[in-house]
């Protein structure tokens, strides 16, 4: 069985599985024991923490690691409404990892940055905003964990460093599937590894050193996040990344992206109506060779099939499913489309349709039952002649 669902958890790489043995077994000791193979720990961990902060373009007394992407994200939330007292513009499209701390720790203060049916965020709508009523913050993810598409985080970057304003990012679907390069520049950044091929439970957060902790005990991480480090997985995850950095400096998501282009390019001759959330996105500023409007993934990464439902869903279902979300935080809210195929994506939990239900579309042109994380593969046989066919499309779940 084919593994299609990178986007949610990468599948260990070499590179890390053969880092993270190496590390287990030449530093057992915690890297905050005062004996030697303690310091000899602690030299691996500095010196990791060095080699990402070059990756990053940044300083290593910035980089703070943690056990992944949701604590970084709650970390960096805390230490905004700690410090700031203004209102923060958070993207309506981030993780729910950054918009339940928000709207738990900043309460009224935080206020929704718009997207527009593209699946990026409302840049002019933005720039008018800062323009009118500067906020204290400006949270924006770098791409989108749904849909892949690539957020303007470096124009916004841009704009908030000429007033002044903070700007936090979180980079976990972008760092090992895009260059690195110029990540450091955000005040605030997040990432993970197991989203590029390192060990799940290890993140790291770019930061100053006035970071408000979110945890209390030991002095780790220059007191800014308590607790003994994952020092295996941060050397695996280290290295992974610059494994990743190195193909893509040589064009390795060159491959990657053809590959996904011509699969999009079946689905869509087969499947006359399918439309690709993300395909009038503006491509990011990225460099030419990744200059994609989607990240590239090592699967069909960022293709979500939407289909009018009137259209190609059968009578019983449309009415049921038809209704799309009411919230602006989801890329399809504006285009009267329902999803009912996730191709190589992952949404982070059980695949449902806008009402809560799994996707159960038998009898229709697709046939996908039982839709959970990690298990949905769509099988692309001989296809129907025409997509009013009753020739359902099989589909393969664990």
């Amino acid at each position: 069985m084919q593994y299609f669902d990178h986007a949610a958890t990468h599948p260990l790489s070499d590179v890390a599985r053969a880092a993270w043995l190496d590390a287990a077994a030449r530093f057992p000791a915690n890297p905050s024991s005062p004996h030697r193979l303690g310091a000899r720990a602690d030299r691996a961990l500095e010196s990791a923490r060095e080699r990402l902060a070059t990756m990053l373009g940044c300083s290593p007394a910035e980089v703070i690691f943690t056990s992944g992407a949701t604590e970084s994200n709650n970390l960096m939330v805390h230490h905004l409404a700690q410090v700031l007292t203004g209102p923060v513009l958070v993207s309506s499209l981030e993780h729910p990892s950054v918009l339940e701390p928000a709207r738990h720790e900043l309460l009224e203060r935080q206020h929704l940055i718009p997207a527009t049916a593209a699946g990026v965020v409302d840049l002019p709508w933005l720039e008018a905003r800062l323009h009118a009523r500067p906020p204290a913050a400006v949270l924006l993810m770098a791409a989108n964990n749904e849909t892949g598409v690539l957020q303007p985080w470096r124009e916004v970057a841009a704009l908030c460093r000429e007033r002044g304003i903070w700007f936090g990012c979180d980079a976990a679907q972008w760092v090992g599937k895009l260059p690195a390069a110029g990540l450091g520049a955000c005040p605030l950044l997040t990432g993970c590894a197991h989203k590029f091929g390192g060990p799940p439970g290890v993140g790291f957060l770019k930061g100053p050193p006035t970071l408000r902790p979110l945890f209390r005990g030991g002095p780790q991480e220059d007191r800014r996040r308590a607790g003994t480090q994952n020092l295996p997985g941060i050397l695996a995850m280290v290295a992974c990344l610059e494994s990743r950095e190195r193909e893509l400096a040589a064009g390795g998501a060159d491959s990657r992206t053809v590959w996904r282009d011509r699969f999009v390019a079946r689905v869509q001759q087969a499947l006359p109506g399918t439309e690709l959330l993300g395909a009038e996105a503006p491509a990011s500023g990225t460099p030419s060779a990744c200059n994609s409007r989607r990240a590239p993934t090592d699967a069909a990464g960022s293709l979500r099939s939407t289909v009018s439902a009137s259209r190609s869903l059968p009578a019983r279902h449309a009415a049921a499913d038809a209704t799309p979300p009411r919230t602006s935080s989801k890329p399809w809210a504006k285009t009267g489309k329902t999803p009912i195929a996730w191709c190589g994506l992952a949404a982070g939990g059980r695949h449902r349709s806008p009402r809560g239900k799994p996707w159960s579309t038998k009898g229709s042109v697709l046939d996908i039952v039982r839709l959970t994380p990690g298990s949905v593969l769509l099988t692309l046989p001989p296809w129907p002649a025409s997509c009013e066919s009753n020739t359902p499309v099989r589909s393969t779940t664990s």
